[in-house]
């Protein structure tokens, strides 16, 4: 059974300009993540990605997109991607962020959060890599999100 999140990704997606749509819908319900304007190009179990503009709002004083920026980015991509995975039954939270900051943010970002499938039915703690590329491909910020996967009361 899809999820609401999967579910309207997999409606919007078919439809000219769906994926915009869709990124609006999700920053509606997290409005958080509206200050990044994230494009989503993928959402699927265990998978999501976005693109985060590159643009003046989200960049720092040297001109390279804003390491909590790219934070921000990180985590829609990974809420997409729980949003999408959580078992039935089951609710998740964040709780803890470690991420590297490898290269400098001059451009447009992909940023993507990955899982196994083995990580959900594990336990209660699930994590999720995720990773922000520059245009060129080069890997700007690489990490890991841990969330707390529990029963839904």
């Amino acid at each position: 059974m899809a999820t609401q999140v999967l579910a309207m990704w997999q409606k919007f997606r078919t439809l000219p300009g769906g994926t915009r749509a869709f990124s609006y819908a999700f920053t509606r319900r997290a409005p958080y993540f509206r200050s990044v304007r994230p494009r989503f190009v993928q959402v699927s179990p265990n998978y999501a990605a976005l693109v985060l503009p590159k643009r003046r709002a989200v960049q720092n004083h040297i001109g390279t997109v804003h390491a909590i920026a790219v934070c921000n980015g990180l985590e829609a991509a990974m809420g997409a991607l729980a949003e999408a995975t959580v078992p039935a039954g089951k609710r998740w939270l964040p709780k803890g962020m470690d991420v590297a900051y490898l290269a400098k943010s001059t451009s447009d970002l992909t940023c993507s959060a990955e899982t196994d499938p083995a990580d959900w039915t594990a336990g209660p703690d699930v994590p999720v890599r995720v990773r922000a590329t520059r245009a060129d491909g080069t890997v700007v910020v690489e990490g890991t999100i841990h969330l707390w996967v529990t029963d839904r009361k």
